[in-house]
């Protein structure tokens, strides 16, 4: 499990990623105009790229620590 402020890293089509978790989201959000699902089960993380400076949700799962 990561928790805020954890550096983790994760897949894009450009690569891996290596970034920082600036939330961890329970509950259906909207991002960028996109409905994301989350609840207690199944969060989200949202994290913010070290090389872009730009936020992106993903799953939990979908991200690890560095």
């Amino acid at each position: 499990m990561v928790k805020k402020g954890d550096h983790v890293s994760w897949n894009t089509s450009q690569g891996e990623t290596e970034g920082k978790v600036v939330d961890k989201v329970t509950d259906d959000f909207e991002m960028y105009g996109h409905k994301r699902k989350a609840d207690d089960d199944n969060p989200q993380v949202i994290v913010k790229s070290d090389k872009s400076g730009k936020e992106a949700a993903h799953k939990e799962g979908s991200v690890d620590k560095t």
